[in-house]
């Protein structure tokens, strides 16, 4: 058969001819149709929202996600590949109302629900496309025909049957607790949402001086970081076991925790901010006395401020006794405000403190006694420095320090978010942390300090799940109240059952949205009306559902969903274990109590060059389009993952793409192109049973290499496996196998060996369906090109038996000869083409086994040299000597140290090797012992004769520099071929091409050419050698220098050959 030529077409145009060949084959539904009825691979897609582009992140996960679902299609499974959109929520809603140039709920409302939501639900699908386009380019094989949407109406159906069934176990209830609050958005958001905002920022800090009401001149220390809350300042706060000390500063007694002393500047002069250099030379040397804590408790102060009423018949201005107080920072006194902190919440209950809230639901100030505070954002820093100069004036204030910290800001529209008590719905995850647990133990997390540590970690600290989102455009909270008692309630878990309670069948069309569904009410048992609570519900549960709703579970679909449930396999980033990864096990394990995945791959954020998050701001983000145009999605899709470890942070430099994943493809392709020209007519049959040792060999690589591979991908390790590949392509198969074959692919007037194309053919073929999970478009125009049709219906490779690891380990070595004698003559300035007498190696005794002779022989070949010798020992080419490493001795000897380290000198040569082969030993000094461990020493070589010596562990190679007068003139030939290669190529000669060849130039030349005449016309293709004398009308003649000798080379094409002719040694 004839093998077609690489195409010359950039990567991109490559991929996109590839692109339209799948498209007309329907290549993606004959594998869908092809694995009906085999064992199933679960996979879930978490849902995107397309209402934002696709970056170069989403281009990393789901190179992922595709690599392990093709690897478990090309072995025989049926890969469920359901694409979904997030449909829901904030990120939906704020770019509405960006578009519409709308600022928070109020304006919303003016504008209308109604049309505020039916542009939500266009918005969705603005970027669909892109997404799509983008996911087709970089073959990443979803069934977007049949996606799962959020805010379809039997998604939405299937997670009310999910909160009915959590509400009937008891897990679903109404609160009114602080919560983390967005101003701007109007809502409350969850710890897990709360989690994905964080950001670093500085902040003013503020000491203030409270006096004690039985003695104003004692005054508590008092710290904070959000002085806007003080105007709500109810109770102090104290360590009932802390130890505070009373600080005389001018007329003033300060009271503080004794431990945060030193790092308070106690003497500020009134009116100046201190930084956090501070000096302390104010502070008295001792405290006037001391006291413990719970003797501070139920003290009684002058509050800050008395901006707002308090409550009648509560607590106020008290000390409080709180086990949350500490004394790393601040002064160990913390002001308590209820209305907005958890502790200061729990606090309040605790000991009936005043509730005071003075900040509306928009954020700002309302019903102070302040008209300069009114309507004022209490998170704008002009809102502080207000409270801050009251302060001031009232000679409340001590100190405003930097305060640097990471502060939680909304998810969404970034804004800084406040804790704000509300009444709210939640999921009792609390109540499930111990299954929580159990269930995310079962789970394979790759990598696994990530289960164990920072998901494992979160769970627990699991807090309830704040559920009620108090917004517009989300899956509608299916529970209704009536409006005469708050007490009854119903929760909704169908539309059937919505229906029925109802009264009437639902209209045609019907919306399960608001407003809509807020029109159906119904009388309640005690008299009152049923109406729906207002909230909507996070949109994290809504993602989460996606195993039920995609299937509109219970409802249809049972049998499907239980053959797909839980998940095999899911990827996302690290920042999804506070999102996705949690909303999907926290549904799980409450309503069927078992984890929904088996195995979690998480890859890590993708970083600049310089290693700093991307972001439009700092214009650094790489444009995913840009990259697959210049570079191809094959080789974007392998820098992703080969690079470095997936789970590591990617540091993603396009300028660095070439040497990682390029460099790959060049030699993938420059080895099927070297086949392809040898090939001829030569058709694939069956293997020679007798194959040569080499040929055995790489069968032998390869065949560890689809073992090494399959495992790590198996372990869903994407970058050890796909690393295994390239290696053997490169290093294996390319630059040796290839390299050291050339002769057996090409020699005048004969056929290439059909055991060596069988064998280059089988691996390339291989290589092709072992690289089809990680570049779909390479591997499946190499399958075909090589006769196998499409990569992609064809099976992962099995590991044969045609392991040899004896013949891996005696060809190892070799190479390492091969490496340490061109070292060795590098380190002399002898050209590898220049031939040297003698080569004399050492290696660990019965490694080269029964193959001694012929790795020999190649060894000979390689290295360039007349003869190989091997030696029993390396003490017959070198000297062994121990080096003590001190720092090791040190730790195991302690003062003996010196006397060990001398002791070292004494090793013999035996026992060196002993230590290098990972052994201990022993030896006794005048009557002293010291055992020796393998990092005790560093065991070195040294030169025992004038020949080069190279070492590496136990194999020595030692080459005789000596040059004979015949070697040197090998060696002129031997150069005077390469260059004439050279010149061949630059004269864009095809490799068959017969040429006339000239050589002038000295006589030590002239001499080194007819001495090897025959060798020079072989090599280089030439019919006629003209020697001291030239050729008319060269199409190329150059002077070249070698060895500081000139000559001059001519050379003019031939007729052409008349069979396939040419040197390897240009490919």
């Amino acid at each position: 058969m004839t093998f077609r030529k690489w195409p010359e077409l950039t990567q991109a145009q490559l991929e996109e001819e590839i692109l339209a060949l799948w498209s007309a084959e329907d290549l993606f539904h004959q594998i869908q149709r092809r694995a009906e009825g085999a064992e199933s691979f679960v996979f879930y897609e978490g849902p995107p929202t397309a209402n934002g582009r696709p970056g170069i992140h989403h281009v990393f996960s789901r190179t992922i996600k595709d690599l392990v679902c093709r690897f478990h299609a090309m072995r025989g499974k049926r890969v469920t590949r359901i694409a979904g959109w997030d449909a829901h929520g904030l990120p939906v809603e704020i770019e509405v109302e960006k578009q519409l140039n709308l600022n928070g709920k109020q304006e919303i409302e003016v504008f209308g629900v109604e049309k505020f939501n039916r542009l939500c639900r266009e918005s969705v699908f603005t970027y669909q496309s892109e997404w799509e386009r983008l996911s087709d380019r970089i073959a990443f094989w979803l069934d977007y025909d049949h996606p799962y949407v959020t805010c379809s109406n039997e998604y939405i159906e299937t997670v009310w049957w999910l909160l009915a069934r959590l509400h009937d176990r008891g897990l679903l209830t109404r609160g009114h607790r602080v919560l983390p609050y967005c101003p701007r958005c109007g809502t409350v958001l969850s710890s897990h949402e709360l989690a994905l905002g964080y950001e670093d920022v500085t902040t003013r800090s503020v000491y203030l001086k409270l006096p004690l009401l039985d003695d104003p001149t004692r005054k508590l220390l008092v710290w904070t970081t959000t002085p806007w809350t003080l105007i709500s300042n109810v109770a102090i706060a104290v360590h009932p076991d802390l130890e505070y000390g009373e600080y005389t500063v001018g007329s003033e007694r300060l009271i503080l925790a004794i431990e945060r002393a030193g790092a308070i500047k106690l003497g500020a002069a009134a009116g100046g901010d201190v930084g956090p250099t501070a000096t302390f030379a104010d502070l008295p040397p001792e405290a006037v006395s001391t006291i413990r804590g719970r003797a501070l408790v139920g003290a009684r102060y002058r509050r800050p401020f008395d901006a707002v009423p308090l409550p009648e018949g509560t607590a106020a201005s008290v000390v409080v006794p709180g086990a949350f107080v500490s004394a790393e920072d601040g002064s160990g006194l913390v002001h308590r405000a209820p209305a907005f902190g958890a502790d200061d919440y729990a606090a309040g209950k605790e000991h009936g403190l005043a509730f005071i809230n003075p900040v509306a639901a928009d954020g700002t100030f309302r019903g102070t006694a302040w008209p300069e505070l009114e309507g004022r954002l209490v998170t704008a820093k002009e809102t502080n420095e207000l409270i801050i100069k009251r302060l001031k004036d009232d000679g409340t204030w001590h100190l405003t320090e930097a305060y640097e910290h990471a502060y939680p800001h909304c998810w969404r529209c970034r804004s800084p978010l406040i804790y704000y008590a509300r009444d709210s719905w939640f999921i009792r995850t609390s109540a499930v942390k111990d299954r929580l647990l159990q269930a995310n133990a079962s789970v394979g997390w790759h990598p696994p300090e990530v289960g164990s540590g920072r998901f494992g970690a979160w769970l627990e600290n699991n807090v309830d799940w704040a559920l009620s989102r108090e917004r517009y455009w989300g899956t509608p909270l299916p529970v209704w109240v009536c409006d005469a008692d708050s007490e009854h309630t119903e929760v909704i878990g169908s539309y059937q059952q919505l229906s029925e309670r109802w009264g009437r069948p639902l209209p045609p069309g019907f919306d399960p949205h608001k407003p809509f569904i807020d029109s159906v009410t119904w009388a309640c048992a005690c008299g009152g009306s049923m109406r729906r609570t207002p909230e909507v519900i996070d949109t994290w549960f809504d993602s989460g559902a996606m195993p039920y709703a995609q299937w509109h579970y219970p409802f249809e679909h049972e049998a499907e969903f239980a053959s797909h449930f839980p998940a095999d396999f899911i990827c996302e980033g690290i920042d999804q274990t506070r999102g996705w990864f949690y909303s999907l096990l926290a549904i799980a394990v409450t309503a069927f109590e078992q984890a929904p995945y088996r195995n979690v791959v998480v890859n890590e954020l993708v970083l600049d060059s310089d290693g700093q998050k991307m972001s439009k701001s700092r214009g650094n983000v790489v444009e995913p389009w840009d990259v697959i145009q210049t570079f191809g999605a094959d080789t974007v899709r392998l820098y992703l993952i080969a690079s470095s470890q997936v789970w590591l942070p990617k540091r993603f430099d396009p300028r660095t793409i070439p040497e990682v994943a390029g460099g790959f493809f060049e030699t993938l392709k420059h080895t099927y192109t070297f086949f392809a020209l040898y090939a001829g007519d030569w058709t694939p049959a069956q293997m020679p049973s007798d194959r040569p040792l080499v040929d055995r060999w790489l069968a032998s690589r390869l065949a560890a290499t689809v073992e090494a591979v399959t495992a790590s991908w198996a372990g869903y390790d994407v970058t050890t496996g796909l690393r295994a590949l390239m290696d053997f392509v490169v290093d294996d198969l390319s630059n040796w196998y290839v390299r050291i074959n050339r002769d057996r692919f090409w020699a005048p007037d004969t056929a290439a060996d059909p055991a060596a194309l069988a064998t280059l053919h089988e691996a390339l073929v291989t290589t092709a369906r072992l690289l089809a999970p990680a570049a779909p478009f390479v591997s499946d125009w190499l399958h075909r090109a090589l006769g196998d049709g499409s990569v992609h219906l064809a099976p992962f490779p099995d590991a044969v038996e045609a392991r040899d690891p004896g013949l891996d380990q005696a060809m190892a070595a070799i190479r390492q000869l091969v490496s340490l004698g061109r070292a060795g003559r590098e380190s002399a300035n002898l050209r590898v083409r220049q031939p040297l007498a003698r080569m004399h190696v050492a290696v660990p005794a019965g490694v080269l086994g029964e193959y001694e002779n012929e790795l020999l022989e190649l060894l000979r070949t390689e290295v360039n040299v007349k003869s190989v010798g091997v030696v029993s020992s390396d003490a017959d080419l070198v000297r062994l000597r121990g080096k003590p490493n001190f720092r090791a001795l040190g730790k195991r000897f302690g003062k003996e140290t010196p006397e060990a380290a001398k002791a070292v000198a004494r090793l013999t040569p035996e026992q060196l090797r002993r230590l290098e082969e990972g052994e201990e030993v022993s030896l006794e000094v005048n009557g002293a012992r010291y055992r020796y461990l393998p990092g005790d020493l560093v065991v070195e070589r040294e030169v025992v004769s004038d020949w080069l010596v190279q070492s590496s562990g136990q194999c020595v190679a030692a080459l005789d520099p000596a040059l004979s007068p015949e070697l040197r003139r090998e060696g002129v030939a031997r150069e005077l071929i390469h260059r004439i290669q050279r010149l061949r190529k630059e004269a864009g000669y095809e490799y068959t091409t017969r040429i006339a060849l000239s050589i002038t130039g000295p006589e030590e030349v002239l001499e080194a050419v007819r001495a090897h005449e025959a060798f020079i016309r072989g090599e280089t293709l030439a019919r006629e050698l003209h020697v001291g004398g030239s050729i008319h009308a060269p199409d190329v003649e150059q002077e070249i220098d070698i060895d500081q000798t000139r000559a001059i080379v001519g050379l003019r094409a031939h007729a052409p050959p008349t069979q396939q002719e040419a040197s390897t040694k240009d490919i």
